[in-house]
């Protein structure tokens, strides 16, 4: 395992991949405390989480430079990135148990609830591009239900995943609750099928959330699956262009493109497709590239040189076939993995760049003649993760926003995730809820129990 900066292409630590035995060690290791944190009370639990809140609140900078440094997020997204870390901790800690207390049904028993109890063992497999939240998503919820974590945290970023692990031991979580496995993901399959794994969440790719999938369904487990999207960002003719563009450069080209929940197909309504286009091409263009270390840097490089690569090949091919470049960027000269801004016009049914998901700094337009046909062209797509539209009209736009093909529709804003709000997606951008009731809920033993 390799930890590169991608503002630089240098290599900065290796890791070697773990054996059997380590392996084994681990599991045996969060098999034996499941019995004392399923007994912890809410309080205790609690009291661990809001310690480690503290303890990425105190050291801010340190983290977020090592994100910096591993996948190079520039530097204000990524203390933004630690700052809602420390959130989500907080959040669980003072409503988690709200959330599982028991519920009470009125049946032929004497008594009669639904208790939330937890499963046991989870295996979280994790991805670079939010290397701290989505892994603090996941196990905020999780701790609090009184469930252990194992991560196999992205090859790119072994550095974030061993200093989060710290984070939970610096915080009195007791031995095995949290731990990172330095694993290959050709070790992840015979993990999953181990009996003392209960369930297994994914955030990643689709083709890792098929495999993953499988190989949880051949061993009887609970998966959550947060894969792929390409999120339509639909605009209207009475929309605030003014506001639709400074959402869009900021939905688009955060994290440098790289977000499953980004803007990626602006669906622009004919009659100002032109209008809207002028006014993004020209703040796209004005981004300041650069150091991901520099405050005034708003787009630094893409985690790795191979997703470079892919995202070009994507565009060259669209543009191959018949997309025009409104915006004509690609990959800078130099070192590092940087991408100049791009934005693909005319994109039609066939091309990759309709088809596929472009995971990096790329916006494509596709024309639509009325907002009926825009909402068509939105749900024509495999993913199904997030979707926004922006229209004066608010009632209108709830209305169109329902009727969006997706796990969530945001009117006239940016879609992002919020501990307070369920997160997920549908069709091949996977299945579950994190986050909210729904996210603490899914790794639980909803258990009815009935007393005469």
């Amino acid at each position: 395992m390799e930890s590169i900066n991608p503002t630089t292409g240098e290599r900065l630590k290796t890791f070697d991949t773990w054996s059997e035995a380590q392996i084994e060690t681990a599991l045996a290791t969060a098999a034996a405390a499941v019995p004392t944190w399923q007994a912890t009370s809410y309080a205790e639990r609690a009291k661990r989480l809001r310690h480690a809140a503290t303890d990425l609140r105190d050291n801010i900078d340190q983290y977020a430079n090592l994100i910096t440094l591993e996948m190079g997020k520039i530097a204000r997204e990524a203390r933004a990135e630690i700052e809602k870390c420390a959130w989500g901790c907080e959040f669980y800690a003072e409503h988690a148990e709200t959330y599982l207390r028991d519920e009470k049904i009125e049946t032929d028993a004497g008594s009669s609830y639904v208790a939330y109890l937890p499963l046991g063992t989870v295996l979280a497999i994790m991805p670079w591009n939010f290397p701290f939240w989505q892994v603090f998503r996941f196990a905020a919820p999780n701790l609090m239900a009184g469930n252990n974590a194992l991560l196999k945290h992205a090859s790119n970023v072994p550095q974030c995943a061993l200093a989060i692990e710290d984070i939970f031991r610096k915080s009195g979580f007791p031995a095995g609750v949290f731990q990172t496995l330095l694993i290959s993901a050709a070790q992840v399959e015979k993990i999953i099928a181990d009996p003392r794994i209960q369930a297994v969440t994914l955030t990643g790719s689709e083709a890792a959330g098929r495999k993953v999938a499988a190989a949880a369904g051949a061993a009887l487990k609970k998966t959550v699956l947060e894969l792929g999207g390409s999120d339509a960002f639909i605009v209207l003719p009475d929309a605030d262009l003014n506001q639709a563009v400074d959402v869009g450069i900021a939905s688009r080209f955060l994290n440098c493109g790289q977000s499953c929940i980004a803007a990626k197909r602006f669906i622009l309504v004919e009659s100002i497709a032109e209008a809207f286009l002028e006014k993004f091409k020209h703040h796209a263009h004005a981004l300041r590239r650069g150091d991901p270390r520099r405050e005034d840097t708003q787009l630094g490089p893409m985690a790795r040189a191979d997703l470079r690569d892919t995202l070009h090949r994507q565009v060259t091919d669209s543009a191959k076939a018949g997309a025009s470049f409104a915006l004509h960027g690609g990959p800078s000269a130099g070192p590092g993995f940087f991408y100049e801004p791009t934005i693909l016009d005319h994109v039609r049914p066939g091309m990759r760049a309709y088809e596929e998901e472009l995971f990096g700094p790329v916006a494509i337009v596709i024309r639509a003649e009325d907002e009926e046909d825009a909402i068509r062209i939105a749900n024509d797509n495999r993913y199904g993760l997030g979707a926004s539209v922006f229209t004066h009209d608010a009632k209108k736009g709830e209305q169109l926003a329902r009727r969006l093909q997706s796990g969530s529709s945001f009117v006239n804003g940016l879609v992002k995730s919020d501990p307070r709000l369920p997160f997920g997606g549908i069709k091949a951008s996977g299945y579950g809820r994190e986050l909210s009731t729904p996210g603490i809920r899914e790794f639980v033993n909803i258990k009815t129990v009935w007393i005469k």
